[in-house]
């Protein structure tokens, strides 16, 4: 049994997201909420709050325990990219792309 929960177009890079992913990939899912908490950098705050939506989701629909939840998947894809222009020197426009993503997490409960 597995509950996930997805993050869509998030206003951060996926560059950025990938390696406070990488801190807590096959960690508790508890641990992982600590670890986030005092991770200064704004996609520890956003991967937070959806290890917390897919931890409501594994208690609320699959009648999971929340101490035995690890964290089996974590990902952060890239999303669609808005694309801006900015004046440039000598009358050109120059391209300024923001980019999002899409952040997933997928808990499983330990035997």
């Amino acid at each position: 049994m597995e509950a996930r929960a997805i993050a869509k177009h998030i206003r951060i890079s996926p560059r950025k997201m990938k390696p406070i992913a990488d801190l807590v990939r096959g960690k508790n899912a508890n641990e992982a909420i600590a670890i986030l908490k005092f991770t200064p950098r704004k996609g520890a705050r956003v991967l937070k709050k959806v290890i917390e939506s897919a931890m409501a989701n594994a208690e609320n629909n699959y009648a999971m325990d929340a101490e035995n939840l690890y964290i089996s998947e974590v990902y952060a894809n890239q999303g669609p990219t808005m694309k801006r222009w900015k004046a440039g020197s000598m009358g050109r426009a120059n391209p300024i792309l923001r980019r999002t993503s899409h952040i997933g997490v997928v808990l499983k409960e330990k035997e």
